[in-house]
């Protein structure tokens, strides 16, 4: 039974011959389907290390063919318009129209079941507001900034060019200069992709500390401070953690670092380059803080912020002491959820690593209120957010903007292959090959960029006038409302516990999120003690 596909194969030979006497061009091409088939199974029944194909030869490449094509058929063909893989095809579809300028009004209703357990919704206002415009800007920078910058609430998320193609990145940079709003470079630095439209910049540095190293990778202040004060780069983030896979290093094979690439990060071209799992310019919270000021004043006084997925509780409550401590807090933290994608993480990483967005915004915005620090940063969020909902509901925990990073790759073509890995991008989005990426076509995804910003912006600025408010800003926990129970609903703010000015300045805290960790923090260490 298993080498029946082999021997109806094998039989078209002959098949294809005694047709070529009535019909010669059929015959000819059944008889090469057979030749062809039948080298084929062969050459699967002897090879040593797939032992399906030894089995069952030819027929298994069936298999193999549906399990390369299994994502696409998931996502077109079994899901739900709400299964989510990691995106639902109606987060997906609500990204394309906005990125092609299609209105997105829905006929007959939701399609949510409104009283499941876990709905959530905005509270609107019998008073709506009417306003103006809908360029929501939110000022970063600190009393000791210099060059404060007033961003979009809205940006791209950090994806380095590596892992994005370089039309990718051009498209990315073009729109977001469209758009008004800025573009996170990711930790593979500043590429001549990034400078050739001239978008606003937020040059992200990760362990790496790609395009301001030494030959022998450690941090190199005068490298730093001659890119960081270029008009292009905006702001400064230090990246210590990713949702995708926090506390998780990474190697570029020698293989991947073309010219341009090695540019970009200031490596040898053709050699691996590592981005270890720690950073080697601290190894203390105030350490930490200190670096934050070398780059400030580096840049000219530019906002510097950090990037982390929050872990351990205390080894963010030392940061927040240390902080305290030195007076120096970064202008903008930026809090990452382990939703969070990336190109390439382990599984393990990617599902049972680090703490989801909504708690680790939570942990953080009530650490600086209750130290009273939280009027001198900003914190933006980013993992999974792809709709004015998204936002809206990042506000009323307390962010001050949100960043995007697969939401803007699926407005210039993405599909979510889950191919990204693999350099076999069918978009284009995430590969290295020329033959891929001339599909992504840079002067006609740019504006799908701009538009997808600004119709997301449209929408946001609709819900901030349905609950009579001027600016996202105003949202607050009481205006989000979560179904806890069949029978139960209730606000965010009466949900959790919230702390206010001064509660982590007592002789003892009592909120049960701090209580467990606080008093075992310290400011030059990481680890937890007593």
């Amino acid at each position: 039974m298993r080498y029946i596909p082999v021997v109806l194969v094998f039989l078209l030979i002959p098949g294809g011959v005694l047709l070529a006497f009535y019909h010669p061009a059929w015959g000819a091409v059944v008889g090469a389907v057979g030749l062809v088939g039948t080298v084929v199974a062969f050459a699967d029944y002897l090879q040593p290390t797939r032992s399906v194909l030894r089995n069952y030869p030819l027929s298994a490449r069936l298999r193999y063919l549906l399990e390369d094509f299994r994502p696409e058929i998931r996502q077109y063909f079994v899901e739900s318009d709400h299964d989510e893989t990691p995106y639902s095809r109606e987060q997906r579809a609500l990204v394309y129209r906005r990125a092609k300028g299609i209105e997105g009004l829905r006929p007959f209703g939701t399609l949510r079941d409104v009283n499941e357990v876990g709905h959530e919704w905005i509270n609107h206002s019998m008073a709506p507001t009417r306003l103006e415009g809908g360029d929501f800007r939110v000022t970063v920078g600190g009393p000791d900034c210099k060059q404060p910058y007033s961003a979009s609430v809205l940006n791209i998320s950090g994806m380095s060019y590596g892992a994005l193609s370089p039309n990718a990145i051009e498209a990315l940079n073009w729109g977001a200069r469209e758009g008004g709003f800025a573009h996170t470079t990711g930790e593979g630095s500043i590429s001549r992709f990034h400078r050739k439209h001239g978008g606003d910049l937020i040059w992200q540095i990760g362990s790496g500390y790609f395009g301001c190293r030494t030959e022998e990778g450690r941090f190199d202040p005068e490298v730093f401070a001659e890119k960081a004060q270029d008009d292009q780069v905006k702001m400064i983030e230090i990246k210590l953690s990713q949702g995708a896979k926090p506390g998780h290093g990474g190697i570029l094979p020698g293989a991947k670092v073309t010219e341009a690439i090695a540019e970009a990060r200031g490596v040898p071209e053709g050699q691996a380059c590592n981005s270890p799992a720690a950073h080697s310019e601290f190894s203390t919270p105030v350490g930490l803080c200190d670096f934050v000021q070398r780059l400030r004043d580096g840049s000219g006084g530019k906002p510097v912020g950090i990037k982390l997925c929050v872990g351990h509780p205390w080894e963010w409550f030392a940061v927040a002491k240390a902080m305290r401590e030195t007076g120096i807090v970064p202008d903008f933290i930026t809090i990452d959820g382990s939703e969070g994608g990336t190109g390439a993480a382990p599984v393990e990483f990617a599902d049972h690593r680090g703490a989801p967005l909504h708690e680790g915004l939570m942990l953080v915005h009530n650490t600086l209120v209750g130290l009273g620090l939280r009027d001198r940063t900003r914190l933006i969020v980013s993992g999974k957010l792809v709709s004015a909902f998204d936002i809206c509901r990042m506000f009323t925990l307390g962010a001050d903007g949100c960043n995007m990073a697969r939401g803007f790759m699926f407005a210039i073509g993405c599909i979510q292959a889950q191919a990204c890995h693999t350099g076999k991008c069918p978009t284009g989005v995430t590969t290295q090959d020329p033959g891929r990426y001339r599909a992504l076509v840079v002067d006609q995804k740019y504006r799908r960029v701009a538009n997808f910003h600004a119709n997301t912006m449209h929408a946001l600025k609709e819900a901030v006038e349905s609950s009579g408010l001027s600016h996202p800003a105003d949202l607050t926990p009481h205006h989000l409302m979560i179904r806890v129970n069949t029978r139960d609903v209730r606000s965010a703010a009466s949900q959790y516990e919230w702390l206010t000015p001064g509660d982590l300045e007592g002789a003892q805290v009592h909120h049960p999120a701090f209580a467990k960790y606080w008093d075992g923090a310290k400011t030059d260490t990481f680890a937890f003690g007593s």
